[in-house]
């Protein structure tokens, strides 16, 4: 009884079209719709369809931080460009299933890290989160649910562009696109892992990604738009990403009170990656427990909240690959030993397998 949620694009753009630009490419866009509709009707018996996983981090780890190929960084244009025009790609590819009648739901995957100011009554700051917020959340949530971007967005796109330099090919039958299917998308699915603190920032760009689990590792300070701040009195793992329960209730609240059209939220991934301890054949994860514990809170208080929340997807059932971390950093319900490939039940997964049982948090 187990009913797929499909992603058609996880960070997995073939060689031979990324190579040729990925989607700065206008003609990658046109590929990939040929692809979704050839989907949709191969696998009609799929009855939910993630366009994209991650947009915003695409674009963030291919132009601005330079952790993914093509490992350019601090490149707003094309940063805000890729944005563009996947949510281009998306908008397209939603037409294309509602045309075609299908009877299932379609939508798409943002992760939305919530961004605070560090001082809420220094205005440095609050202006420092509010241009990170746009980066990261308030461009491709526009995009999705306005069918445009809101006046206070663009105006914060084009302050972070006459000071890093770049302009945007902005088309009017993009706009046409874009609402077109604003209020198509059955529901929106959320990653949410982390929230970050930003300072007002006067100075050049620099950011240093801690892919090693060296905690205090990790520089971020943008030109023209803030530096985070990491020294937050709430916990954060190896990794520098901050554990705030309560972002994830803001960023829901957003969506609700932002975009009203919204419809439905299923938190598609959500969990911890830890250096776990492999003991006497299991894992005494603790500290997963108590993160995805007060997650799932926070989640209930949300829907008593009138958030509309129809699902929840735990990243993830077994340790895997992380895309800029390796091996060391797991999530999984259950240890993998990556030699043998054998698998073993950490704690959480009988904690997690009651949860599932029982649908109570205890």
């Amino acid at each position: 009884h187990v009913e797929p949620f499909v992603t058609l694009h996880h960070f997995d753009t073939p060689e031979v079209l990324h190579s040729d630009g990925d989607f700065l490419n206008r003609k990658n866009i046109d590929y990939f719709v040929d692809y979704a509709a050839y989907s949709f009707k191969e696998f009609s018996e799929v009855n939910y369809w993630t366009t994209f996983n991650e947009i915003g981090p695409i674009g963030d780890g291919q132009y601005l931080v330079g952790k993914f190929p093509p490992g350019i960084k601090y490149d707003f244009e094309k940063l805000f460009q890729s944005h563009h025009n996947m949510m281009l790609a998306h908008a397209r590819a939603v037409r294309v299933y509602k045309d075609n009648g299908y009877s299932g739901e379609i939508g798409v995957v943002h992760a939305l890290p919530t961004k605070y100011p560090y001082d809420p009554s220094n205005p440095g700051d609050v202006r420092a989160a509010e241009l990170e917020d746009i980066i990261h959340n308030k461009f491709i949530l526009d995009a999705t649910y306005l069918g445009r971007y809101s006046q206070k967005t663009m105006e914060g796109v084009n302050h972070i562009l006459s000071i890093n330099g770049g302009n945007l090919d902005l088309r009017e039958e993009d706009f046409e696109i874009l609402e077109s299917a604003k209020d198509l998308n059955d529901f929106l699915g959320i990653n949410y892992y982390m929230s970050d603190w930003m300072r007002a920032f006067d100075g050049e760009s620099e950011i240093t990604h801690n892919s090693t689990g060296a905690k205090g590792g990790s520089k971020y300070q943008l030109k023209g738009v803030g530096r985070r701040e990491f020294d937050v009195d709430v916990p954060r793992t190896d990794w520098d990403w901050m554990i705030y329960p309560q972002g994830l209730y803001d960023q829901m609240m957003r969506v609700k009170n932002d975009y009203p059209n919204y419809k439905k939220i299923y938190i598609t991934e959500n969990g911890l990656g830890y250096k776990d301890e492999f003991v006497d054949g299991t894992v005494k994860d603790d500290a997963r427990i108590d993160y995805v514990k007060k997650h799932l809170e926070i989640i209930s208080d949300a829907i008593t909240a009138g958030v509309n929340v129809k699902g929840y997807f735990i990243w993830s059932l077994m340790d895997v690959f992380s895309w800029s971390n390796g091996y060391e950093k797991r999530y999984g319900l259950f240890y993998v030993d990556f030699e043998t490939q054998e698998r073993y039940p950490k704690k959480s997964a009988y904690w997690y397998k009651k949860l599932a049982e029982t649908q109570i948090i205890e």
